[in-house]
């Protein structure tokens, strides 16, 4: 562990290069109550042997997938990461590398961006797809703006209720600053009802934004929805699980206009939340609307294929009042880490992965939904995460499942405040491809107890 400090001698000479007399005379524009007046309360200095033990001892601690069977859902998933995944994003020209600016510079890194959107626009069925966002909550945000900015529409936006709450949180934060009425759609039934949705759509409607499948793990009447936000000249932005995409129809199939999704399933573990990759895609008039990176392919002067950032004057530190976003990193380590799961997997392995996905969380609902007191939340189609009420509460259900050595979850009463009304006493069950029949029967078994 590197300790870094300065000395006396170091700090005068720093003092004295910027003109200073004292570092007390660098706080002065501080004002006098919100100064410190003591030492900070620090406990006493270890030894670097000390204090890797103390930090191997709190991080031991921690809870980790490896420390139970998970089937922890609501947007971070366990699923399988191939080991060449973890060999190519260590590599230290991609793992260090920065925005590429400097096309002549960055070819390798340029080139890998490039894939990541030819993949993500085949996996889609989208025109053009950028070089990725944050993560999927501002990346529903990014693409709510973007639909304003095409339909200069910008003081109406309707959300599905399914849509997950901490995303639709993101999107009333950036939505308030701007004056814009963000209209949630209740699903009592677990999707929306398109008959419904159809009423609260109007001309003023910037865009109606759909998850599929949605936070309970229903399958949405996706085109009915689509077709109903076009015929009042509205966007429709779809989230989307990448995994699902095995599977289900492509956005770019049922009419989306713009396809956002969480990539952590691609390859990114689930580490605490972050940091995670944020996806974007959609049809090719609207490109110059999209926020973020776009990487494009030309020639040198040679005539070599080379690759370039396109687009440029729409980021901010070119033409800041006139940028799409105030996007300054796009989780370009994470995007690779994603290129290079697609890439391995190809369309034959990913469908094999959601295959196994549906399989056994169909499975598992069977199994769950026969322990006394436990039902389905909603009888609607799922792919590969479903809801559970407990007639008895949902606290001693953690408790027998965390006893037994099993993560479940979310409790949906943390989301209480952001209108998912029809979950009350439930809790979502996520089944990935690395869960097996055993693990699953010994779920069952425990909640049984």
């Amino acid at each position: 562990m590197a300790y870094l400090y300065n000395t006396p001698q170091q700090q005068r000479e720093m003092l004295a290069t910027i003109g200073v007399g004292s570092i007390a005379e660098l706080f002065e524009q501080v004002p006098e109550n919100l100064r410190l007046r003591r030492p900070l309360d620090l406990p006493p200095a270890l030894t670097e042997i000390e204090l890797e033990n103390h930090l191997r001892e709190l991080a031991a601690k921690n809870t980790t997938k490896k420390t139970g069977v998970c089937f922890l859902g609501g947007g971070s998933y366990d699923h399988f990461i191939p080991s060449a995944i973890d060999a190519v994003a260590s590599r230290s020209e991609f793992y260090t590398a920065y925005t590429p600016y400097q096309a002549e510079a960055s070819q390798g890194t340029l080139q890998a961006f490039f894939e990541y959107q030819s993949l993500i626009c085949q996996l889609t069925g989208m025109d053009v797809s950028n070089a990725s966002l944050y993560e999927g909550g501002t990346a529903v945000s990014e693409a709510v703006f973007m639909a304003m900015r095409v339909t200069d529409r910008h003081s109406k936006v309707v959300i599905l209720g399914s849509v997950h709450p901490e995303y639709r949180q993101v999107c009333e934060t950036y939505l308030r600053q701007v004056n814009c009425e963000l209209v949630v759609v209740p699903v009592p039934d677990g999707i929306a009802d398109v008959a419904a949705v159809r009423q609260v759509l109007d001309d003023r409607t910037a865009c109606l934004v759909i998850q599929q499948p949605n936070f309970f793990g229903c399958l949405e009447q996706t085109r009915e929805l689509t077709d109903a936000a076009r015929k009042v000249g509205a966007l429709s932005v779809v989230s989307f699980d990448p995994i699902s995409l095995g599977l289900l129809a492509r956005p770019g199939e049922y009419g989306a206009d713009i396809a956002v999704a969480e990539g952590q399933a691609l390859g990114i573990p689930m580490q605490y939340g972050g940091p995670y990759l944020g996806i974007l895609a959609c049809r090719q008039e609207f490109v110059r609307k999209m926020p973020g990176r776009l990487i494009g392919e030309t020639v040198d002067r040679e005539g070599q294929r080379c690759y370039v950032l396109n687009l440029q004057a729409r980021e901010q530190h070119i033409r800041r009042e006139k940028a799409t976003s105030n996007i300054c990193t796009n989780q370009g380590l994470m995007a690779l880490r994603a290129t290079v799961y697609l890439s391995l997997l190809g369309p034959t392995g990913l469908r094999e992965v959601a295959e196994l996905c549906t399989r056994k969380a169909h499975y598992a609902a069977e199994r769950l939904s026969k322990v006394p007191g436990i039902e389905l939340a909603f009888r609607q189609p799922f792919f590969k995460e479903f809801a559970l009420r407990c007639r008895a509460g949902v606290d001693p259900i953690l408790k027998k499942a965390r006893a037994a050595g099993f993560d479940i979850g979310p409790d949906l009463k943390r989301f209480r405040n952001s209108g998912v009304s029809s979950a009350e006493n439930c809790l979502l069950i996520a089944v990935t491809e690395q869960r097996s029949r055993t693990e699953i029967d010994k779920l069952a078994e425990a909640l049984s107890g």
